[in-house]
């Protein structure tokens, strides 16, 4: 995560103006601002001593930092006065004031309705201040002149996911809350800073020692008034994430709690300027290298779960110039894929068009792949798992131990639920556990899931159907099967790994709704509408949606829909695909809801029984949105990755093909629950 450099203020719309330079206080100036007792010896001494014995690793709390007064002031010249932008990214959900370093360039009658505010940040910066830090975490000098803080606003539904602040010259991260002073704020509300334990992990053949942070968190910080934590920034150590805030049961609730606005100024203080006592010469270039090497030590990534494990299927020269000239499947295929595929998906006609659109656009969603039967026997086994929810295990040992799921980590990267297929779990030292387990339960045999990871998907029938469909000659594959549990589970942005392109399929089998609040607003138009080809996934699939709304309201709940209307959430749990430039380290990687929405090129919602294909090439980023825990169930879905060769006689004709624009769903701004605070900015922060 990092912070654009050149935003502008969010107090105001004066013109900036060269800096001022800042007021040094004096000893007493800056005590004065605190709280009466903080920098007495046997304080300091204390929170120096709880400082080093804190766990998972060091860190510090301390309550009613500033002066009570001050900081009411303060926060309300931030209520009357700074403006804020919603903005999303894959790590953040958020709305986002101006880097306060800027208050120094605002004009006059900008800077007099933000007197508090900025006494604070002097106060904060002081010299004072910033020896008491280095003494409790002994982390060493520490610059004033480098101020680095922004005002963050978390409402229902807003989060930040793990990460550990290494950027720069980065030494000490900190959050002094601004809650309601008047309405104390709950645990049970959310928006707690929680610390990740790091697993140390001794490599083999002197790979060295490898620290890696594990899926669960072991502290959790709920936001308290004028309370504020820090801790040293450590590569590879200091990861933590921001919980989500909850939303209230109704909207009365929410009124009587204040809204659940979880206000914060948080920041870092750096290493030494030039100029400054302490400063070194290359230190931060210096600190810049360590830090690539602490978070490089021990080859971290080669304990990533998943792994990446293709199974090649690469035919000879005589078996590929075989299926070239099989475009139709026999008798037997068909039977084969009648078990688990709608009739329609199977004939010339239909997959004529899937094949030129696939071509066209380079994706395609296919709704109601599944057969009926099959598709029944699905969502019914899923559905039956959604409602034991309370029977799967909160950690990540127990999960592993007791069930046949294991969890992907690092929690800096990606976490959610997964399985592998049957023929791959030996490598996991999974496939008798798993097994023995499906035994006791008496599912072996009636899992209609394995059957799709194990048995359908693998298929030699179902790969000659996805050589017809999308004119790739497939060489290799790879399946998960994934739940990603609300409030809990997502991926963050990545890239392919080489520059070779290659096909990708997710398979949605997520038996709740309320996924897809931009496509629940069309059920009021004309269901007798002509229908485009089953290749034209996207006006299908939104026409699908609109018959099921349709038959609802023929049930007579039209008081529940109206409900459902008034309450539509975006849950999260979606997956982009985006576009971004390479090599543009200094921006966030996946920003895709501040204003511009250009970069996103397709938006897969959790749903039921759709299959997207999609042809993945460099330059564009692919993730799951966190799900929030308003979701009514968890995001299920057959994850899919392969290695293929275009066919010679492929017609597209163009180099570096990537997503196609324009077919899925998009994001709309306008299906946002909207916050009615403060007002709009366009400055970026990973702020907590």
């Amino acid at each position: 995560m990092k912070r654009k450099a050149g935003a502008q203020s969010a107090a105001g719309s004066n013109p900036p103006r060269k800096k001022k330079t800042k007021n040094s206080l004096s000893r007493d100036d800056a005590q004065e601002r605190f709280r009466k007792g903080l920098f007495d010896t046997e304080v300091l001494e204390q929170y120096t001593t709880e400082y080093a014995s804190s766990a998972p690793y060091k860190h510090a709390v301390i309550h009613s930092l500033i002066d009570d007064q001050l900081l009411r002031s303060v926060r309300t010249e931030i209520k009357d006065n700074v403006m804020f932008t919603p903005k999303e990214t894959d790590i953040y959900k958020i709305h986002q004031s101006g880097d306060l370093a800027n208050l120094d360039g605002l004009g006059d009658d900008a800077l007099a309705k933000l007197p508090s505010l900025l006494s604070l940040r002097d106060a904060l910066y002081s010299q004072s201040f910033r020896d008491y830090v280095a003494t409790v975490t002994g982390c060493g000098p520490l610059s004033g002149r480098k101020t680095d803080m922004a005002i963050n606003v978390y409402t229902p539904g807003c989060y930040l996911l793990c990460h550990d602040d290494v950027i720069g010259s980065r030494r000490v991260s900190y959050i002094l809350y601004l809650t309601d002073p008047d309405i104390p704020w709950k645990p049970e509300w959310g928006g707690a800073l929680r610390l990740f334990p790091v697993e140390t992990i001794e490599g083999a053949d002197g790979e060295g020692v490898a620290h890696t942070p594990v899926p669960d968190v072991t502290k959790v910080i709920p936001p308290a008034w004028n309370q504020l934590s820090f801790f040293a920034v450590q590569p590879g150590r200091s990861f933590h994430d921001v919980e989500e805030v909850y939303h209230a049961d109704s909207k009365e609730q929410l009124v009587r709690q204040g809204g659940r606005v979880r206000m914060a100024i948080s920041g870092w203080f750096h290493i030494p300027q030039q100029g400054e006592d302490g400063y070194v010469k290359g230190a931060e270039e210096e600190n810049t290298r360590n830090s690539g090497l602490m978070q490089l030590q021990g080859n971290p990534d080669q304990y990533d779960a998943p792994r990446s494990q293709p199974v090649s299927v690469k035919p000879d020269n005589e078996e590929k110039e075989q299926e070239e000239e099989e475009e139709e499947f026999n008798e037997a295929d068909l039977e084969f894929l009648l078990r688990f595929m709608a009739p329609t998906y199977l004939t010339p006609d239909t997959l004529q068009q899937i094949r030129e659109h696939f071509l066209e656009d380079s994706s395609i969603e296919l709704p109601d792949l599944l057969g009926k039967k099959f598709a029944a026997r699905l969502r019914a086994y899923v559905t039956a798992q959604e409602e034991n929810n309370s029977a799967l295990p909160k950690d990540t040992p127990t999960i592993e131990k007791e069930t046949s799921w294991r969890v992907a980590r690092p929690p800096h990267k990606h976490r959610y639920l997964y399985q592998t297929p049957s023929s791959l779990s030996v490598s996991d030292g999974k496939n008798k556990q798993e097994k023995n387990k499906q035994k006791k339960s008496g599912s072996e045999e009636e899992n209609p899931l394995r059957e799709l990871l194990d048995e359908f998907l693998p298929s030699p029938q179902f790969r000659h159907w996805l050589r017809i469909a999308t004119h790739c000659q497939i060489e290799s594959h790879d399946y998960l099967l994934r739940r990603f549990r609300r409030g809990k589970d997502y991926t963050l942005a990545t890239g392919l790994p080489d520059s070779k392109p290659r096909l990708e399929l997710n398979l949605g089998i997520t038996p709740t709704n309320g996924w897809d609040p931009r496509g629940e607003e069309d059920e009021d138009e004309d269901e007798d509408e002509d229908e485009e080809s089953t290749s034209k996934s996207k006006s299908k699939a939104g026409k699908a949606d609109k018959k099921k709304k349709k038959r609802k309201n023929k049930g007579g709940k039209e008081e529940e829909d109206k409900e459902e209307e008034e309450e539509k959430i975006d849950v999260g749990g979606h997956e982009l695909y985006m576009a971004t430039d390479e090599g543009d380290d200094n921006e966030d990687a996946a920003v895709y809801k501040s204003g511009d929405d250009d970069d996103v090129l397709l938006v897969q919602p959790a749903a039921w029984n759709r299959l997207s294909l999609v042809l993945h090439d460099k330059g564009v980023l692919r993730f799951v949105k966190y799900v929030s825990r308003r979701a009514k169930g968890d995001r299920w879905d057959v994850s899919g990755t392969f290695e293929f060769e275009e066919e010679d006689d492929s017609d597209e004709g163009e180099d570096g093909v990537g997503v196609g624009v324009g077919v899925g769903v998009g994001v709309d701004d306008d299906t946002e629950e909207e916050w009615h605070g403060f007002s709009d900015n366009e400055q970026d922060s990973d702020s907590d």
